[in-house]
């Protein structure tokens, strides 16, 4: 083998050891992506038996190796994530879409369409321009806490042509608007604080905390949401939130005592994950 020569599948062998010691599931697959990106070509394309790094590029994939070593997330690492249909830039500011989550795209679906819509935590801004791709005739308004997410979720508007169907403001929940809004969306923390510690290293050492803590019961940001629901929803508008395992009941629960009623709406596992408020 020529001096500075390396075969990729020889690489791509060694960043899968190094990925599997590491406990990273699936390495040979992620060895493959994170090669991907530090070449610069498509993840889905294969590397021959004859084929070589490009110069420059192994150093680039040996730090990426190290980064996704130590746990940090694919997404952060590469910049972006798939989505629903679309591809959103994500950041350390921001809780990286999940699959899951795309329950509430597809309740949301089920309802009549809505003229303006309303996020709060709006991080990515996955939900709401997943919503207005959907939804072409759609105006939406993304909230969120911190000034970097909302600005993260404008760059995103903007890559998928929504930012003129798209407005970003910083608040806390729903203080910085008023109703009404035929549709509200929402992905709060949801998490017991006392359980973030237990979570993969993927999640507790490395997505924002403000974006996984639901305070002591997990139920900390339902409480402020639904309270606001009654003064934000038009009268025959809809709010989906998402659930953590077995929070149904209790968010039912709040609510009943704001004169909502709630379905539920089960993601792929068959765990009911989006929770559709209405009023009764």
């Amino acid at each position: 083998m020529t001096p500075g020569i390396v075969p990729a599948q020889d690489a791509l062998r060694r960043g899968a050891a190094t990925l599997r010691h590491a406990g990273i599931d699936n390495p040979a697959r992620e060895a493959r992506l994170l090669l991907a990106h530090a070449t610069g070509r498509d993840p889905n394309t294969l590397w021959s038996a004859t084929e070589t790094v490009p110069d420059g590029a192994l150093d680039r994939y040996d730090a990426l190796l190290l980064r996704r070593a130590a746990h940090e997330p694919m997404a952060y690492i590469r910049g972006s994530q798939g989505f629903w249909t679309l591809d959103f830039l994500v950041g350390r500011e921001t809780l990286i879409p999940r699959p899951d989550s795309e329950a509430l795209i597809e309740a949301a679906l089920t309802l009549p369409p809505p003229a303006l819509v309303l996020d709060l935590g709006t991080g990515t801004g996955c939900l709401l321009l997943s919503v207005l791709h959907e939804r072409p005739a759609a105006f939406g308004v993304g909230i969120d806490l911190h000034a970097a997410a909302a600005a993260l979720a404008r760059r995103n508007a903007e890559r998928l042509g929504l930012a003129d169907r798209a407005a970003f403001l910083c608040g806390d929940w729903a203080a910085a608007v008023r109703g009404p809004f035929d549709l509200i969306l929402a992905n709060p923390p949801y998490i017991e604080a006392a359980a973030i510690p237990t979570l993969m290293p993927d999640v507790a050492c490395h997505e924002p905390a403000s974006a996984l803590d639901g305070g002591a019961d997990g139920l900390v940001a339902y409480r402020a949401i639904v309270a606001s629901l009654p003064d934000l929803l038009a009268p025959s508008g809809a709010a989906i939130l998402e659930l953590g395992i077995g929070q149904g009941p209790a968010v039912a629960a709040l609510a009943r005592q704001v004169g909502l009623v709630a379905h539920f709406r089960a993601d792929l596992a068959g765990i009911d994950r989006a929770i559709v408020l209405v009023r009764d």
